[in-house]
C-alpha cells in the first residue's frame, strides 16, 4: 500500500505531498524525490495524507543517503554564489562575491565577499533571502582571507598554506623578512593575496636566535689561526667567512670553531 507524505524542499518552500511506497520513513527524515527537474533531496514534515490528494503524485525514490545530502548542498551553494553575483550586478554594488557555505542544521546560507569599501548590502540580503527561500548572511573578508576561500597554488608551487592546514594567520612583518636576510621585493616576498608570506613566520624565532650566535660583519674576532674580521655568514651551514687580518687569507670555518672572549678568558686563567 503506497504511503503518503508530505515534504519541503526549503524550510520557506510550499508543502508538497508524495508517494513514498512502502519505504519506512519518519518525520524529519531526507529523501530523493524523482522531480519534473530531475532527482532532488526534501526534507519529510508530515507523514499525514492530506483530505485531497492530488491524482499525480511526485515519486520517493529513496531514503536521501550521505551522498545526497552533499550533492544538494553543493548545488545550493553554487546556486546562490550564481545568484548573488547576478543580483549584486543588478543593484549596482561594488562588490565580488567568493564563495558560498550553507550550513544545514540552521539552514542559514553565509556568502563572503570581498570589496575595496563597505558596502550596504542590506537590499541584496533581502533579495538573496526569498529568491532562494532560506536565511542568508552577507560577510566581507579581507585579502588573506579571499585567498584562502579560492586557494590556489603558492610561490613554491604547493597548494596555500592557508587553504591546506593554517586555522588562524599571524602577524608576519618585513622584519622577518630582514632576519632572513631576503631581498624586499613585494614580488618576492608577497603571497597571492598581496600581503607579506605566512611562511615568513615560521621559521623567524630560530633565524633569530641563530643570528644571536653569529658575530657581526666586518667584527674582529678571534680564530685559531689568530685575529680575523667577519665579511660574511651562512645561517644554514652554520658557518662564518673570515679574513685573517695577517695576511688576508679567506676562510670559511664553522661557527663552533670561533674563539669565544669568554673561552678565551677562561683558557688564559688556566695557563696563569
Amino acid at each position: 500500500m503506497a504511503t503518503i507524505i508530505g515534504v519541503k524542499f526549503s524550510s520557506r518552500g510550499k508543502l508538497v505531498h508524495c508517494d513514498a511506497g512502502e519505504i519506512p520513513l519518519q518525520v524529519n527524515d531526507y529523501v530523493v524525490v524523482d522531480t519534473d527537474h530531475g532527482p532532488e533531496v526534501a526534507k519529510i514534515v508530515t507523514l499525514e495524507a492530506p483530505s485531497q490528494p492530488d491524482e499525480q503524485l511526485m515519486k520517493v525514490v529513496r531514503k536521501a543517503e550521505a551522498k545526497d545530502l552533499e550533492e544538494a548542498r553543493r548545488n545550493l551553494e553554487k546556486e546562490a554564489l550564481s545568484k548573488c553575483q547576478e543580483m549584486a550586478a543588478q543593484l549596482g554594488l561594488n562588490m565580488k562575491p567568493l564563495a558560498a557555505r550553507y550550513d544545514s542544521p540552521n539552514e542559514r546560507m553565509t556568502i563572503f565577499f570581498s570589496a575595496e569599501e563597505r558596502v550596504d548590502f542590506r537590499d541584496l540580503v533581502r533579495k538573496l533571502s526569498h529568491a532562494l527561500e532560506r536565511r542568508v548572511e552577507l560577510r566581507q573578508v579581507g585579502a588573506r582571507d579571499e585567498a584562502k576561500l579560492l586557494g590556489s597554488m603558492g610561490r613554491c608551487g604547493y597548494p596555500l598554506c592557508c587553504q591546506n592546514f593554517l586555522t588562524s594567520f599571524a602577524s608576519v612583518s618585513i622584519r622577518m623578512a630582514k632576519e632572513q636576510s631576503l631581498a624586499l621585493n613585494p614580488m618576492k616576498i608577497s603571497g597571492i593575496c598581496g600581503r607579506l608570506l605566512c611562511c615568513l613566520a615560521y621559521e623567524s624565532k630560530d633565524y633569530a636566535a641563530m643570528k644571536k650566535k653569529m658575530p657581526q660583519l666586518k667584527q674582529e674576532i678571534s680564530t685559531p689561526w689568530g685575529k680575523a674580521r667577519v665579511i660574511g655568514t651562512d645561517l644554514f651551514k652554520e658557518t662564518v667567512t673570515i679574513e685573517l687580518l695577517d695576511n688576508e687569507v679567506v676562510k670559511e670555518i664553522a661557527l663552533d670553531e670561533l674563539v669565544r672572549p669568554e673561552e678565551k678568558s677562561h683558557t688564559e686563567a688556566d695557563q696563569t
